[in-house]
């Protein structure tokens, strides 16, 4: 047992019944209570239909997260990493409150996206220090990024960005549809610590761009910067998958 097993057992004790997937039900209502709270304290002049919304992505995206984690996770722990991911999707799901509200207000988005984008940090070294990395967690991961990202690129769009900032938004969505139609892109990729940092820096780049302080100039370099930058690591991905393709 590590030492960060021990501190986390003193907070969330095991019992033998414990399974993961029980262990994120568990956790599942916490994160929507992060939802509520945030919606309801922060964004409240979005709307309770915005509220509810907000609710409702987090409740289907964990339960689609809890129907992968039976499948994908061998561990016989749920680990701490998997429980900060569940609270960044809480994070994710409370900035779609602004989004589908119409209540834009940027401090208060910054601050959310920035508090995410920290734990964004923690939940892979956790992972690695408690022995728990699996599949699951991986994908868990990135797909909350993914949504981070989306999310921010439309916030940022509706606060006065240019609109093609949403294209900082879709690379994932857009590389899952090619998939379909050459479904070697799905085949596993090697990590590489170059696609975090461009996945870094997209997501703080989408943060800055939430400031309606930005100048418009600046704001088209930062996105252009951004989307090549994008580019490039889609693109060297691609390539390698093309020539190890069956």
């Amino acid at each position: 047992m590590t030492a960060v097993d021990a501190r986390a057992g003193r907070f969330f004790p095991l019992r033998p019944t414990d399974t993961p997937v029980r262990r994120f039900a568990v956790l599942a209502p916490v994160g929507l209570g992060v939802v509520a709270a945030v919606g309801a304290g922060v964004f409240g002049s979005a709307g309770a239909l915005a509220i509810i919304l907000g609710l409702a992505v987090f409740s289907v995206s964990a339960g689609i997260a809890a129907w992968q984690l039976r499948r994908r996770h061998p561990h016989a722990r749920l680990g701490l990493a998997n429980a900060v991911t569940l609270l960044r999707l809480a994070l994710v799901s409370a900035l779609i409150i602004p989004l589908l509200g119409g209540a834009h207000e940027p401090v208060a988005i910054m601050a959310i996206a920035t508090v995410s984008l920290s734990l964004d940090g923690v939940d892979g070294w956790l992972a690695r220090r408690q022995g728990l990395s699996s599949d699951f967690g991986g994908s868990f991961d990135m797909e909350v990024d993914s949504v981070f990202a989306l999310v921010l690129a439309l916030l940022a769009a509706l606060g006065g960005a240019p609109w093609f900032v949403i294209l900082l938004g879709l690379p994932r969505y857009l590389f899952w549809v090619a998939g379909a139609i050459w479904p070697w892109l799905y085949d596993p990729l090697p990590p590489r610590d170059s696609g975090k940092v461009v996945c870094v820096i997209q997501l703080i780049v989408l943060i800055v761009l939430q400031s309606p302080w930005v100048p418009a100039p600046l704001a088209v370099v930062l996105i252009v910067g951004t989307l090549a930058a994008l580019g490039w690591s889609f693109g060297r991905d691609i390539v390698w998958l093309w020539r190890r393709r069956a």
